[in-house]
């Protein structure tokens, strides 16, 4: 055990256990209150009814729920932009099979980041964001259960970040005696173990300190779906976001302190010479059994509430009310109790009982099944209905589209014969892509368009919206699908080069299509950088929403609370006096909410 690994990492607690000291002096909390309410059930205190501070004061003291969301989302997008700059550094990297810039170590670190960014630095939070600013407004609660609690959830990542990133920063200052981890998003031992290099000690106290947050935000979402729904919200009329919102916090509670208490135990043996994953331990494939029983139900954390945002926003762009509505929550649901019993796919070829291996295969299977009962149910929502291909729209039926691909190969990969000749190809990095991105990426940006109105009072340029959506589904399927034809082709994930002939095709084939996923990051990333500046613009200068219904939802009948609660808050608003500048040439001139 190196010294200086130990002495490093009790100082980092020692810092986490101060900043919590001096939070809990900063100020009495207790005496604030948000403009939208959110007093702590059951306090027999005094309210005291205060203005939100101005500036910088409002964002770092706030417990609206509303705030904390525009926080989540402004978090998730920095974390996106950095995951798609590592994810660009790699194309670029393959685009020669010698490789073109990098070397085999920094590949390495900036691979494993990619993928833990993705996944719990942008995938979880920009969930979160539409989950805290909405939640409440779609259940007719004035705010979360415990807004100080949410607050705290929050301001726990941005820490969490800079530690997973750590390595990055501190490796010039140090001399290189402290890198980025280099051991893939999944930490596998023995690797894990043996790497000396206090940047892997960095990036799990990160995610540990993610997961934390992960799980206080959980409690939070079922606590405030549970006590406070408006009276007239029951079971059976609670909206499909909020009902995907609480089994994905069903399921946070479960899986994430597993992972939490796998980290700690991998911790110990690279800090403590523990034995909880040595060979005469508890063996390497604990590490696997562990992290999979956290990590298949991830998935579903990350893709259940998407799912939600497209049974909530297609309707309304179908102009009719969401086909089967409780096979869609009941599904749900199935799948909620179905994820904790398929993770060991992730391990057929580790030589397990084929018992119990072909037990796993049936489960994974099965959990195709409430998969697909959602994507018909969608499908059915727009036939025969009056579709508006809004970007809202466009993106919730590029999910529908990309999820079909990304799911009928995931069935591939639950057959045990197929697994055992693509696992640990690029077919499987082509499959889970379609998912992350192209499913769960893309629900996001219909989420981001569709309320885009609520919670900046403007709207956005409508023309680069589409062209961010065109541009973002050619990339990811030009990308995605070359990956799928490599792995097919035997090539092998996590190589920095590929400049042996190992593979079942010739170089040359694999080159091209290494060239051609290369070429649609390019795609991806002219769409993303589009995306980016019309959020931005528009949110600065972008036309003032007048009108509380600016979809015109109301004439299908499809008006929801939230956009009620919006008419509210711009029928209350108090006029400056000035005259607004004519920008209409912003929505290129379209009729109301029918671009």
């Amino acid at each position: 055990m190196a010294v200086g690994d130990l002495v490093l990492t009790g100082l980092m607690a020692v810092l986490l256990v101060g900043i919590a000291a001096l939070l809990t002096r900063i100020e009495n909390w207790r005496s604030y209150t948000p403009l939208a309410g959110g007093t702590a059930t059951g306090e027999n205190v005094g309210v005291i009814h205060r203005e939100k501070p101005a500036g910088i004061i409002r964002w770092l003291t706030t417990v609206d729920h509303k705030d904390i969301g525009i926080l989540y989302g402004v978090y998730a997008v920095i974390a996106f932009a950095v995951g798609g700059i590592m994810a660009m550094l790699i194309r670029i990297q393959l685009v020669t099979p010698g490789g073109a810039i990098l070397g085999a170590n920094a590949y390495n670190s900036i691979l494993t980041s990619h993928g833990i960014t993705m996944l719990f630095l942008f995938g979880t939070p920009i969930i979160a964001a539409f989950a805290n600013y909405f939640i409440p407004l779609l259940i007719g609660a004035d705010d979360m259960a415990f807004p100080r609690i949410n607050a705290i959830a929050f301001w726990l990542l941005p820490p969490a970040a800079l530690l997973i990133w750590a390595g990055f920063f501190l490796a010039p200052i140090t001399q290189n005696m402290i890198e980025p981890a280099q051991t893939s998003w999944t930490m596998y031992t023995p690797l894990s173990v043996e790497q000396q290099n206090p940047g892997v000690d960095l990036m799990l106290l990160g995610l540990h300190l993610s997961g934390v947050a992960a799980t206080m935000g959980a409690i939070n979402f079922i606590a405030t779906i549970f006590t406070e729904r408006d009276g007239e919200v029951t079971w059976a009329n609670l909206d499909i976001f909020s009902w995907t919102i609480l089994t994905q916090s069903a399921l946070i509670l479960f899986a994430f302190p597993l992972l939490g208490s796998a980290i700690v135990m991998l911790l110990l043996d690279r800090n403590l010479a523990t034995t909880f994953f040595a060979v005469e331990g508890g063996g390497p494939l604990l590490w696997q059994h562990l992290f999979w029983f956290f990590g298949h139900p991830e998935v579903y954390i990350l893709v259940l509430p998407p799912m939600g945002l497209v049974s909530l926003i297609l309707p309304k762009f179908a102009g009719r009310k969401l086909f089967g509505f409780k096979f869609v929550v009941y599904s749900t649901l199935a799948i909620g109790v179905l994820s904790f019993g398929v993770w060991a796919h992730h391990m057929f070829s580790t030589g397990m009982d084929p018992r119990l291996r072909a037990s796993f295969m049936a489960v994974s299977l099965a959990i195709a099944i409430p998969s697909a009962v959602k994507t018909f149910n969608w499908i059915t929502t727009m036939w025969n209905g009056r579709l508006r291909l809004t970007s809202p729209m466009l993106f919730c039926i590029g999910f529908i589209s990309n999820f079909i691909i990304g799911g009928v190969t995931g069935v591939f990969l639950a057959a045990i014969p197929v697994d055992l000749v693509l696992h640990d190809t690029y077919y499987v990095v082509g499959h889970f892509h379609y998912i992350v991105m192209g499913a769960i990426g893309f629900a996001a940006f219909a989420g981001i368009y569709y309320w885009f109105p609520v919670f900046t009072g403007r709207m956005y340029q409508r023309t680069l919206g589409k062209a961010h959506f065109w541009l973002s589904m050619l990339g990811t399927n030009v990308t995605f699908f070359a990956m799928l034809a490599l792995g097919y082709l035997g090539m092998p994930r996590r190589y920095a080069t590929y400049e042996f002939n190992g593979a079942i095709a010739p170089l040359a084939q694999v080159e091209t299509y290494h060239l051609l996923a290369t070429a649609g990051a390019v795609i991806l990333l002219v769409g993303q950088l589009i995306f980016v500046w019309n959020i931005v613009q528009s949110w600065l200068e972008g036309p003032q929403v007048e009108d509380g219904d600016p979809w015109n939802l109301e004439r299908d009948g499809m008006l929801d609370r939230e956009f009620q609660w919006f008419d509210r808050k711009l029928e209350t608003a108090i006029a400056d006096g000035g005259e607004e500048d004519d920008q209409s040439a912003l929505t290129n001139g379209g009729a109301r909410g029918d671009d």
